[in-house]
Order: C-alpha cells, then sequence, then structure tokens
C-alpha cells in the first residue's frame, strides 16, 4: 500500500480563514492580526480582558525516548485535540514552532504527521511569521552592542575571555560553533574566541516563551548575563542599555501565533525551545491562550518526558502558576524495539521478544509522571502503518497487567476519528483528583535540585560535577542564584547522559561539566556528556529532498 506523504496531505486539504477559525475558538476581530488568509497573531491583551473567564483543563503530551525520527508527540497532540472535538469537547492546541534546524536536519518537518497535522504546514516549517528571525536578530544585537561597548573604552571592565554571550542563527551549522572574530586590525573590532548557538537554545528564545507581557519581557531581557568582568562581577544586558531596542524587535513576536488543525481545531503555534539544550516548551501565553478559549487545552513538551515533561512542570508550571490535569505519554512500537536492541534498519520487522525488552523504557516514565510527580497519566500507542496486531497486542497487554492506563492511538492514519479512544480515556482521567507535586523544591541547593533530577528522574545513583562546573556551581551560590530551577541539557535518546545506554539503565552517574545562569528565562542550564548547543547536519540531511516547483510548490517537507 503506497501512503501520501505529509506535505501531500496538508496540500491537499481546504483550509477555513483564520478569521473562521478566531470566531469559533472566541478571539475577537480586535485581537487578531492577520498574515494573510491561514494564519494570524493574538494580541496577548486578550489574557489580560479575559481573565475573570474559566480556565479550560491543560493536557500535557510527552513521550518515552525518542528514535532520531522521533515518536509522533505532535501527531498525538494534534490528533488528540480534533479526537476531542469528535466527542463533543471543545478543544484548543498549543504547541511550539519548529526550528529550521531539524527541518533541514533529520527529522524534516515538525507540524504533525498523515491526517493530525496544523496547516498552512509549509509556513509554520519555514518563515511562518518571522518569530525566530527577530529573536535571531534581537540575540545578535545584544553581541554587537556588547563587542561596539569593548571597542568603545570598555568603562565596564569586561574581560573578552568572559564573555558568554554567543551569537545565533537557527541553523544545523557545525561550523560556527567556535570562531575568531574581530580580526584585521584596530578598527574590526578586538579579535576573541566566540561561537554560535543555534537560535532555538538561545536565551532570548526563553525569555520570550516565559515572557507574560512586554513589560516583563523586558526585565527578564535586562537580566541576562552576558559576560564577567576582569574581577568577575556579572554584566548585564540591562548594563549595556540594550533591553529596549531588543523589546522592539521582539514586540510582535511576543504575540502567540493562531493556525488550524486539517479539521479546523485552533492550534496556538509559539516559540520553540529545544528541550535537549533548553526547556522545550511553547510560550506560557500561547498555553493559557489556548486554557482560556477551549475546555480542554492540549500542549506538547519536547523530546522524551525525561526531559520536556521534567522541565514543562519543575520550571513552566511553577513558573506559571499552571498545572496539567492528565498526561499523555506517546510510545510507539518501534521505539520499543530500538530499546529493546533492534538495529535501526529492522525495526520495521515484527519482534516481540525486543518489544517486550524495550517496556522498562515506557514504564519508567509512567512511574517518574505517577509516582514522582503525582499526576494521571496514559500512555498513548501511535500506531504505524509497519506495526503488527501481534506487537500492538503486547503493549497493551503488559501496560494493562501493570495497571497502566493504555489507549490505542491511530490519529496518522484517521485524524480525529483515530484520537478518539484517547479523548475518551484523557476526559475520565482530567475528573480524578491529583496532587501534583514539583521533583524539587526551589529553595533547596543547586547541587540537591541536579541530585534530585538525577535520581528520581533518571535513576541515577547521583551527578558528579567536573571540569568547569565545580568552580561555577560555587559562582552562582554567590551571586544568589541558588533558589533558581534547574534545566538540564542532556541527550535525548537516554535516561543516562550517554545516548548508547537504551532502555532504563542503572548503575550510573550523570556528569555535569558546565553550569550557566539564564538569569533573564530565571533558570540554571546544566550542560551534561557531549551535549551541544549548535547541532551539526547529518550525513544526509533533510534539505537534499526539498524543492519547489516552478508554481511555487514546496516538496519533500516530510
Amino acid at each position: 500500500m503506497t501512503y501520501k506523504s505529509d506535505i501531500e496531505i496538508a496540500q491537499e486539504c481546504e483550509k477555513k480563514r483564520i478569521t473562521e477559525i478566531a470566531a469559533a475558538a472566541g478571539v475577537e476581530d480586535k485581537y487578531l492580526e492577520q498574515y494573510g488568509n491561514y494564519k494570524a497573531k493574538v494580541d496577548y491583551a486578550l489574557l489580560r480582558d479575559k481573565a475573570d473567564q474559566p480556565d479550560g483543563k491543560l493536557i500535557l503530551v510527552t513521550a518515552i525516548n525518542p528514535t532520531p525520527a522521533g515518536e509522533g508527540k505532535t501527531t498525538t497532540t494534534v490528533g488528540l485535540a480534533d479526537g476531542l472535538r469528535k466527542i463533543g469537547k471543545k478543544s484548543a492546541v498549543a504547541l511550539r514552532e519548529p526550528s529550521l534546524g531539524p527541518v533541514f536536519g533529520v527529522k524534516g518537518g515538525a507540524a504533525g504527521g498523515g491526517y493530525a497535522q496544523v496547516v498552512p504546514m509549509e509556513d509554520i516549517n519555514l518563515h511562518f511569521t518571522g518569530d525566530f528571525h527577530a529573536i535571531g536578530a534581537a540575540n545578535n544585537l545584544l553581541a554587537a552592542m556588547l563587542d561596539n561597548h569593548i571597542q568603545q573604552g570598555n568603562e565596564l571592565g569586561i574581560d573578552p575571555r568572559k564573555i558568554t554571550w554567543k551569537r545565533a542563527v537557527d541553523m544545523n551549522d557545525r561550523q560556527l560553533r567556535n570562531i575568531i572574530d574581530g580580526l584585521g586590525g584596530k578598527p574590526n573590532g578586538t579579535p576573541r574566541e566566540d561561537g554560535f548557538d543555534i537560535t532555538v537554545a538561545s536565551e532570548v528564545m526563553a525569555v520570550l516563551c516565559l515572557a507574560s507581557d512586554i513589560i516583563d519581557l523586558k526585565e527578564r531581557l535586562a537580566r541576562i548575563i552576558v559576560a564577567y568582568t576582569y574581577d568577575d562581577k556579572p554584566v548585564t544586558c540591562g548594563q549595556l542599555k540594550a533591553q529596549g531596542a531588543m523589546a522592539a524587535l521582539l514586540k510582535d513576536a511576543l504575540k502567540p501565533n493562531l493556525v488550524q488543525t486539517l479539521e479546523g481545531t485552533p492550534a496556538f503555534i509559539h516559540g520553540g525551545p529545544f528541550a535537549n539544550i533548553a526547556h522545550g516548551c511553547n510560550s506560557v501565553t500561547a498555553t493559557r491562550m489556548a486554557m482560556k478559549l477551549g475546555e480542554y487545552a492540549v500542549t506538547e513538551a519536547g523530546f522524551g518526558a525525561d526531559l520536556g515533561a521534567e522541565k514543562f512542570l519543575d520550571i513552566k508550571c511553577r513558573m506559571a502558576g499552571i498545572q496539567p490535569s492528565a498526561v499523555v505519554i506517546v510510545a510507539t512500537v518501534r521505539a520499543l524495539k530500538h530499546h529493546g536492541g533492534v538495529a535501526k534498519a529492522d525495526l520495521n520487522n515484527e519482534n516481540l521478544e525486543a518489544l517486550e525488552a524495550g517496556l522498562p523504557n515506557l514504564l519508567q516514565h509512567v512511574e517518574n509522571v505517577t509516582k514522582v510527580f503525582k499526576l494521571p497519566c496514559v500512555v498513548a500507542i501511535n500506531a504505524f502503518p509497519t506495526d503488527t496486531e501481534a506487537e500492538l497486542k503486547l503493549v497493551e497487554d503488559k501496560c494493562r497487567q501493570l495497571g497502566v492506563n493504555v489507549a490505542l492511538s491511530e490519529v496518522w492514519a484517521k485524524g480525529g476519528e483515530g484520537g478518539k479512544a484517547l479523548a475518551e480515556e484523557v476526559v475520565r482521567l482530567c475528573e480524578e483528583p491529583n496532587e501534583f507535586e514539583f521533583c524539587y523544591e526551589a529553595d533547596t541547593t543547586i547541587m540537591e535540585k541536579l541530585n534530585a533530577i538525577a535520581t528520581k528522574i533518571y535513576r541515577a545513583d547521583g551527578v558528579q560535577l567536573v571540569g568547569n562546573a565545580v568552580k561555577q556551581i560555587k559562582q552562582l551560590e554567590e551571586l544568589g542564584f541558588s533558589n533558581l530551577p534547574i534545566c538540564m541539557a542532556k541527550t535525548q535518546y537516554s535516561f543516562s547522559d550517554d545516548q548508547k545506554k537504551l532502555g532504563a539503565p542503572r548503575n550510573f552517574t550523570i556528569q555535569v561539566r558546565n553550569l550557566k545562569v539564564s538569569a533573564g528565562a530565571g533558570f540554571i542550564v546544566a550542560l551534561t556528556g557531549d551535549i551541544m548547543t549548535m547541532p551539526g547536519l547529518p550525513k544526509v540531511p533533510a534539505a537534499e529532498k526539498i524543492d519547489v516547483d516552478e508554481f511555487g510548490v514546496i516538496h519533500g517537507l516530510f
């Protein structure tokens, strides 16, 4: 059987005008700023004006540790929102914007898949409404003002060897990880070591996603630490007087984007910090809008639950004062076989033994959600065309034997109709009382928080500080940042910091090699293993298959 590609399905659908989607969602024209016929920005003033309106239930979609191709969190999130509509519930979805890095790298497009997509798919995956360009420009304006301050006399006494702020570009470009700039003599700047982060790893991205309005945005930008002086005092964006101009670049990017699913469900797509090197959640304003306008707001957090869900709950929920009523953990037969030791080339072949061997990975994620965070949870088995009946039955049976709620999700093939069973289970779970807890309390020490995540979520024996981290933890404590939550930068492929340790490994330690405060975002980033803030392209990039014809129609975008 031949299947249509995601882009073919998206291009065949008849989209509704965005004004129609907005009206059905309860967004009045005065809040709407149209970008063509099928996308718009929504003024965050809507949240202020509708403050007295009750919020809907929040549903978090997360996943097991994925294969490089991903396990369908976005597809499941979109299909669940459509499935809720199919059973008569008013729903809205909140998603991250895709980065051009993975679009042109390994994964291809990231707007859902099959018949559970958000559209216009090509726009969302490429330039969309220009948010990422604005974030990159604001990031690089700060970098330019920092270097210009040094060039113009360095009144603040910035040590060029202690600059922590990097430039940014939204592309996988390993060549830019480490560079020397300012060459060419005195008129061309001060020569120094520099580098680029991918835009989705920029603190400006995190700031935008956590800011509540333009005033909060400016205050957060001003707190960003960009360097240290010769006597080790932090230098902030505010001291460089850059926050106002940066906010001017970001004023439109701060407004959530409204689009639609293939079935006309309103979808807010806004912000996109990576979950392996940043906090991995769409903006607080987009999530709040979805909650304000739907009985059920469905959102996702990036990569596996050990990364995205942990950060969603410990960082985003803590800062925004929100909490989910239920959690969906997406699992695929392919990924479970991968964790059971099957090579990538053989994942499409039936292998019940390997499938069962991979189940501990799923069960540890379930335990983390239900026992650490104390939230109700359902496993969504995201069905692929290559899955056999025996494989799907084995996963379902094993989960039920262990008392784990499970539902088959067929949204890729059937859209909202294939998400009805999952939607009904989610509605049931949302009515259950929960005693939500964080993994750690904010007022504990940095080391206690690192150990809490490592031992409770990853099941490591503990954390070992190596290299610069030993000195950095002391410095951060002396500067008064001990009370901030932790954002772990870790491989998405394993519970450990070694991507080759699949399943549910034990008897390992997490090595933290770098600790950096994101004072504007309001968390401490802990870099583990060999994680990098600027990814590289694979041997055969997805970009090689993307093209546009003489009619302007894009092909090969997933």
